[in-house]
């Protein structure tokens, strides 16, 4: 199988070649595309000099649009599974493996690696904790199943998904409207235990005021989401 890491950055030089040599360590197996989503530091000049191949984008369009280009980019170099990690050094390489699993052995379409699984002492912000329970409890009873880690931004794909967000993804916090969209679509969503770190580096936009912001407007995006016809 042909194999995708996606990592979004955006402002992410001090932490990009940790990432990056993580990936290259722990899962040498899997290509590597850094989306630079008009960083204003030496992201891009970081990663190119590390040799790896990053698209970079003209401004800031979020990690919804940034995602959506990796996702395009997974489609046209033929992938079977793409992987979203994010570029803030969160991730473990060595945890690929368990969302990646599932989607090779096609018990799922798409795993989302969950903190909170393996991880009940994971710390966050107190407004971030809250929008995530919120979800959670929201998405579990959308999905019929439990969903501990919505905001989560690691996560693996399949084929079929590599083709249908590349043509349709959320902007602005997609990661909990884009389970919406699989679910309607009926793409078997799983959720695996992961374990996770502090970032390394920069800096989160995640401020309190945007916490309040993106629960009302991700609710808001959700509930349309749930009563648009299916494609």
């Amino acid at each position: 199988m042909r194999i995708l890491v996606i990592v979004p950055a955006y402002n992410e030089e001090a932490s990009i070649e940790g990432v990056i040599n993580d990936i290259r360590t722990d899962y040498p197996e899997a290509d590597i595309v850094v989306i630079d989503d008009g960083s204003r530091d030496k992201t891009s000049l970081i990663v190119k000099r590390l040799g790896i191949k990053a698209l970079i984008l003209p401004f800031n369009l979020g990690i919804g649009g940034a995602m959506q280009a990796g996702y395009r980019y997974a489609k046209l170099g033929d992938y079977d599974i793409a992987i979203q990690f994010d570029g803030d050094g969160q991730h473990k390489a060595s945890e690929i493996e368990k969302i990646v699993m599932p989607v090779k052995t096609g018990a799922a379409d798409v795993v989302v690696g969950s903190r909170f699984l393996e991880q009940a002492d994971y710390k966050s912000p107190f407004f971030r904790r809250l929008g995530i329970s919120f979800f959670s409890w929201l998405l579990s009873m959308i999905l019929g199943m439990k969903i501990t880690d919505t905001t989560s931004g690691f996560r693996a794909v399949n084929r079929r998904v590599i083709r249908f967000f590349s043509d349709l993804y959320p902007d602005d916090y997609p990661e909990v409207e884009a389970l919406v969209l699989l679910h309607k679509q009926d793409f078997r969503i799983m959720e695996t235990g992961v374990s996770m770190q502090q970032r390394k580096g920069g800096k989160s936009s995640i401020t309190p005021f945007r916490s309040v912001y993106y629960m009302i407007k991700v609710f808001l995006a959700v509930m349309i989401d749930l009563f648009k016809k299916r494609t």
